[in-house]
């Protein structure tokens, strides 16, 4: 039986807005997680891949899910992440939680409104950052701030993206209402460059998106684990960074990514803020009387 990794499309210039298994981390997390990013990364390559039919494509999608669960041995991601996660005691639901994602890239091409757009990020992004919560056993009172942030990067990468998702797989993730509200059509996106009324939509969603992700911000503070919430404090900086390019550049005419120089910097900042934010907060409630876990 031909492997899912046989059938991977093949993207070798990925634009990852989701670096889940950073040098950052502990060295203890970085096989499961490496495990997680790679069934994730195998099964979205195969809703994404060019010429594979839908009903094969929802076939492997199947299968994969199916051996994750451990009804076979055939598909190497989801056996190594099976195995992983035994080894760790965990469950396999954010993994699950992402191939409802990925069946919908293959069923689903066109999305009404925001609250649709976020259904989307519910199982495309958000078990992305509850499993790294899980992973370092942070609480689930971390998950609503993750959620903001993780739908915030994803929605990120769908404006950086939208004409190549266009173009490529007829996939549109920018809600029809805020098309037809600056009165901008879908066919635009395979243009070189945005008219007027579809730089409007694509600013105005990135205005939106950038108070999204200031519900996520606090997020770096609430984890546990120094490490982990310096990492997140990184992908935050990133985020908050390409949400305001998004908010002056065109998409459809230049690229809106952050280059090896702004990685470097933004990189720096994210983890001094951290750290910085983690000492003072330390020392503010290490008072006698008050509780602290440390």
């Amino acid at each position: 039986m031909t492997s899912a990794s046989e059938l991977r499309s093949g993207k070798g210039d990925r634009d990852e807005n989701f670096p889940v298994a950073s040098w950052i981390i502990h060295p203890r997390h970085r096989a499961l997680i490496l495990a997680y990013y790679n069934f994730v990364r195998t099964a979205d390559d195969i809703a994404d891949h060019a010429t594979l039919p839908a009903d094969e494509k929802l076939r492997i999608l199947d299968l994969l899910e199916a051996e994750l669960l451990g009804k076979g041995d055939t598909q190497a991601e989801a056996v190594t992440l099976r195995r992983a996660l035994a080894e760790r005691g965990m469950a396999p639901r954010h993994a699950l939680d992402v191939l409802i994602a990925f069946r919908m890239d293959v069923t689903k091409l066109r999305y009404e409104n925001w609250d649709e757009v976020i259904h989307y990020c519910r199982y495309s992004a958000m078990p992305v950052g509850r499993f790294m919560l899980d992973v370092h056993g942070e609480a689930t009172s971390t998950w609503a701030a993750s959620d903001a942030l993780c739908a915030g990067l994803q929605i990120n990468n769908h404006l950086q993206d939208c004409g190549k998702d266009f173009r490529e797989l007829n996939r549109v993730y920018l809600p029809r209402d805020a098309l037809a509200a600056s009165g901008a059509s879908v066919e635009q996106l395979a243009l070189a460059q945005s008219p007027p009324a579809m730089l409007a939509c694509l600013q105005a969603l990135a205005v939106r998106n950038e108070a999204l992700l200031g519900e996520g911000r606090a997020l770096s503070a609430e984890i546990r684990d120094v490490r982990l919430g310096v990492d997140v404090a990184v992908i935050q900086a990133y985020a908050d960074r390409i949400v305001r390019l998004l908010k002056v550049r065109d998409p459809l005419r230049e690229r809106v990514h952050l280059n090896k120089f702004e990685l470097l910097i933004f990189s720096l900042a994210g983890m001094i803020g951290a750290v910085g934010r983690r000492a003072l907060g330390r020392k503010a409630i290490s008072r006698p009387g008050t509780a602290h876990d440390a």
